[in-house]
């Protein structure tokens, strides 16, 4: 079984009210893929985990859109109690680069754009535009999506 399908399944199992069993699923994920994905979060079944979501933490306030992927060591991290109306917002198609952090100003929101990248090893504290590609520490845009 893969990290994305046992993630889609604890997030099932905390949507019906059946906590206890989806922190088992979240554990049982953990100890196989090496990662921390939060069974709060709002993702698209065909989200994508490279290299089995190895070292990828993800806060219970996120929301992921269709077709993202994320790579290896991933952390995307909300500075706000679970639960708060403060999150990262993950737009369709984009690509999150390994070892890449975004995490939000203190309770504060964060969007990432449809279509953006994030580069590998990127630290992102600010929206990312749609279609735009970041890259350093701190993430600044590199490349803007011209139509």
């Amino acid at each position: 079984m893969s990290p994305e399908r046992l993630w889609m399944w604890a997030i099932a199992l905390r949507k019906r009210e059946h906590r206890w069993l989806a922190k088992r699923v979240k554990q049982l994920n953990s100890f196989l893929y090496h990662n921390s994905l939060a069974a709060g979060g709002d993702v698209s079944p065909d989200v994508y985990l490279g290299h089995h979501g190895l070292g990828t933490v993800i806060h219970d306030n996120v929301t992921i859109g269709r077709r993202v992927r994320i790579w290896q060591n991933v952390t995307l991290s909300v500075r706000a109690p679970a639960g708060s109306p403060h999150r990262i917002i993950i737009g369709d198609d984009v690509m999150i680069g390994a070892n890449a952090v975004v995490i939000t100003p203190f309770e504060k929101s964060l969007h990432v754009g449809q279509g953006a990248n994030i580069g590998a090893g990127a630290v992102v504290t600010h929206d990312v535009p749609a279609g735009a590609t970041v890259v350093g520490v701190p993430a600044q845009v590199v490349r803007e999506k011209t139509t």
